[in-house]
């Protein structure tokens, strides 16, 4: 549904680019987590997924729609909660009235089951709210939107530890099989349990593209044992945990910490484990 393909981009005053012939397919049915080291360029290549940065060649397409040509039939479908933003100085209702028309599939009634998961009032004044409520109810607006694409990026920032228990509910209820979401984040303990698919990216290159299924049927996480020759091994107060290759018929909890951080210290043992 949403393809990068043979992307390049980098910023005016940067020497190298960004990403280079840089290509990803997304599919519907799917919570995707993007994740990646600082600098690895998640949030650049969310606007660019969403056309509000423009690729030096190279493009993104909604059902073969170029995005960056920001028509309404892509810009009703497709829905940015980025890590930082703005809301006006006016009502949750009239911020409603204004914005809800450019979205034909938005639910009134959905929005309203949000906002009492997150326990925030069905009207209220943007201005006074805190920054973790003014996520929620942003958040609750782009869930109420119904569009087959949905970005968060850092959407767990600022939400205290009740509320993001909160949102992870409301995500698993907002999913349905024609919608896609990617969530990027830094913060991969408070998103592992509403993804099915990760992709760890590192610039130009996909380190690892795979449905957690996929991971938890390649890759062991779980105690040290004897003759292990392990991709990450973590020493703590519960002892030696490492990420290793399954064995056969072997299925553990994906731990994504450890996912991510062993992708990034054996990226070549990985892709070639998962045939990337």
């Amino acid at each position: 549904m949403l393809q990068i393909t043979n992307l390049s981009f980098a910023y005016r005053k940067s020497q190298r680019e960004l990403f280079h012939d840089f290509s990803l397919d997304l599919q519907p049915g799917n919570v995707y987590g993007l994740l990646g080291k600082n600098g690895a360029g998640k949030s650049t290549l969310i606007y660019l997924m969403t056309g509000l940065l423009t690729p030096a060649s190279g493009q993104v397409t909604l059902d073969g729609i170029d995005v960056r040509r920001r028509l309404p039939q892509t810009l009703s479908d497709l829905f940015l909660v980025p890590e930082e933003f703005e809301l006006p100085h006016t009502t949750l209702s009239q911020f409603v009235k204004i914005n809800a028309p450019f979205y034909p599939n938005f639910s009134a009634e959905d929005m309203n089951r949000y906002l009492d998961t997150f326990e925030m009032e069905h009207d209220c004044k943007l201005q006074s709210l805190s920054m973790g409520q003014k996520k929620k109810v942003f958040m609750s607006f782009a869930l109420a939107t119904n569009t087959r694409v949905l970005i968060m990026d850092e959407p767990t920032n600022g939400l205290d530890i009740p509320s993001k228990s909160q949102w992870r509910k409301i995500i698993a209820s907002g999913m349905t099989d024609d919608k896609m979401m990617l969530v990027s984040t830094h913060q991969v303990r408070d998103i592992e349990q509403v993804l099915d698919h990760v992709t760890i990216i590192d610039q130009s290159w996909v380190l690892l593209n795979a449905s957690l299924v996929e991971v938890s049927s390649r890759l062991a996480f779980r105690p040290m044992r004897e003759g292990d020759q392990p991709l990450l091994a973590h020493t703590g107060a519960m002892g030696t945990l490492v990420v290793a290759p399954a064995l056969a018929g072997e299925e553990t909890q994906v731990d994504l910490e450890m996912l991510f951080n062993a992708t990034l210290q054996q990226p070549q043992a990985i892709q070639q484990l998962f045939g990337q």
